[in-house]
């Protein structure tokens, strides 16, 4: 037997035909309330707000591993101290071709010696007003050039410099350290002496003061302390070749200060001294009068020279025979008249008092003195210097070569005929007397009795 077949019917909770009246109360209860489209749509917003915050957020705490870029490997000469039985070399400045994030990296990774770093001696200046002169400003175009309008990045190249000056491996004039090299276009010991940078960039006249200050002071014995006995420094920028041999003392902003290793970085080393003669350096006319006075001296000593083997002598002019102080030279035709004056200083030496002559014909040049009214008259320059008395002249004879000046130009020499001695009037002369009582008749004898005479020539009332 088989079982019944059930028809199929309405499932349970599907709507059927009965239920398509109006639910009741109770039915109404049961079913779960169905939210709006304007709240589901809230909703998906700010769920996406959500996650668009929070991707970023997890993204910045939790950064992606990125594999490390390898070190580029820099290849520096060997470490070597120098015994001090041998002079250490001075390397020109060689730099490692570095980006400046390698230098960077490079510079920060060498540590700082850990040996004592004593102050250096105060250096005080002992030359003449020239040499200090040209010493400062040759120390202030060296800082300011070097460490820029920056007063302590000033004192401490200034001290690197006198440090320099008193080893022996160094020149021994304040000029000839800060332009050693200057020869070269490249591989000086400081940047700025051979890099053009004195023609592309001259400093104004407050950042010159600044730094002419900070030389004074480094010359009059002022001391930077933190550099010690550095003599060498760069930026943390690049790396030098010489760095490997050398130990690193200090930072000073973005410099990094560096001495010999052993006994050449000591204090006994810089045991050397200051030689007279500082250099002119020509590259600084522009900024030095002391520099420019000295190249017109260079220009006027090299002209003598010139002139005088031109005339066949091979020697400066000779003072006038019986007049130590005085000169009767001629004047070689290609000078310029504004080098006469340095030609005369030149020529006169260090006379206090001295008299130069010159003319441009050599054939109207006297050999003797004095000078003849036609031989002052055909002179062209004349200097004359009386230190005791302050006075220094140079006189151009303005016929020959016109000046823009006219209190620079000779006077005229006027000669007047000499005029003729007076004629004696003759005086009468009184006649002997045999009276012992003398003349009978003396002038300006007022006798007992007698009236006054009249004393002024003004005429006078009636008595």
């Amino acid at each position: 037997m088989s079982a019944p077949i059930r028809k199929p019917g309405p499932a349970a909770g599907a709507d059927s035909p009965g239920d398509l009246a109006e639910p009741t109360d109770a039915g109404r209860a049961r079913r779960p309330a169905r939210p709006s489209r304007g709240a589901t749509i809230h909703v998906i917003l700010a769920a996406t707000a959500a996650v668009a915050l929070a991707v970023p957020g997890w993204v910045v705490t939790h950064p992606p591993a990125i594999p490390a870029t390898p070190a580029r490997r820099i290849a520096l000469p060997p470490r070597r101290v120098v015994p001090p039985a041998e002079l250490p070399p001075v390397e020109p400045v060689r730099l490692v071709d570095l980006s400046q994030d390698e230098a960077r990296a490079f510079n920060a990774s060498v540590p700082f010696s850990t040996a004592p770093n004593p102050a250096a001696r105060p250096f005080r200046y002992a030359g003449s007003g020239d040499d200090l002169a040209r010493a400062t400003d040759c120390l202030a175009a060296g800082v300011l050039y070097e460490a820029g309008d920056d007063a302590v990045g000033e004192r401490a190249v200034a001290q690197v410099v006198l440090n320099r000056l008193r080893h022996p491996a160094f020149p021994k004039t304040v000029c000839g350290v800060v332009f050693e090299g200057q020869e070269r276009r490249t591989g000086c010991q400081f940047t700025f002496a051979c890099d053009g940078a004195l023609t592309r960039w001259s400093p104004g006249d407050a950042a010159w003061r600044r730094a002419r200050a900070v030389a004074q002071m480094a010359l009059s014995g002022a001391v930077y302390r933190p550099v010690g006995y550095a003599t060498h420094y760069h930026t943390d920028w690049v790396v030098p070749y010489w760095q490997a041999s050398l130990d690193k003392i200090v930072a000073v902003h973005s410099h990094l200060f560096f001495r010999w290793s052993g006994w050449w970085g000591t204090p006994p080393a810089f045991n050397r001294r200051l030689v007279a003669g500082e250099p002119v350096i020509t590259q600084l006319a522009p900024l030095s009068d002391a520099h420019k006075t000295g190249a017109a001296l260079a220009q006027a000593q090299a002209a003598l020279a010139e002139a005088a083997t031109a005339g066949g002598s091979g020697e400066a002019p000779a003072p006038v025979s019986g007049a130590a102080d005085s000169f009767l030279v001629a004047l070689p035709r290609a000078t310029l008249a504004e080098d006469f004056p340095a030609i005369a200083a030149k020529t006169c030496g260090d006379r206090p008092t001295c008299k130069y002559s010159a003319w441009l014909d050599a054939a109207k040049v006297p050999t003797s003195l004095p000078l003849s009214s036609e031989q002052v008259a055909a002179m062209t320059f004349s200097y004359l210097r009386d230190r005791p008395a302050g006075v220094e002249k140079s006189l151009w004879n303005c016929e020959q070569l016109p000046r823009p000046d006219r209190t620079q130009c000779m006077k005229r020499q006027v000669l007047l005929a000499p005029a003729a001695a007076p004629t004696a009037t003759p005086v009468a002369t009184p006649k002997p007397t045999t009276d012992p009582r003398g003349p009978t008749e003396l002038g300006g004898v007022r006798r007992k009795g007698e009236p006054a005479a009249a004393t002024s020539a003004k005429p006078t009332g009636t008595p």
